[in-house]
């Protein structure tokens, strides 16, 4: 894997809107964690919610990780008819604003 064993990370923060019960929300992330049986580039999932109290949030009230082996797994994850069907009708649309992040992992180097 890329970046020293953590492969590549698809980090996306998300505000839903109001309109969008509690239920509504668990049942968006239940179907976002069913996209890494779906989808076989994306090797893991995890999600949370924001509880910092620092306050610099900016409105985002959840975090999505999806892990992949290399950048063309998330090529291969975004192009997907799960995931298109998913981000475009369901989970999109739910969403007031987000901020999506890929990144490599860097190992902790010891000065």
């Amino acid at each position: 894997m890329e970046g020293g064993g953590g492969g590549v990370k698809h980090i996306l923060l998300a505000k839903f809107k109001d309109s969008v019960s509690e239920d509504e929300v668990q049942e968006l992330i239940k179907e976002y964690a069913n996209l890494v049986n779906l989808i076989e580039p994306m090797k893991a999932f995890h999600w949370g919610k924001d509880v910092s109290i620092e306050n610099l949030h900016n409105g985002f009230t959840h975090v999505f990780e999806s892990t992949f082996e290399n950048t063309d797994g998330i090529g291969q994850y975004i192009i997907h008819p799960a995931h298109l069907e998913f981000s475009s009708n369901l989970f999109l649309p739910s969403l007031e604003k987000l901020i999506v992040v890929d990144y490599k992992p860097t190992p902790l180097v010891h000065l």
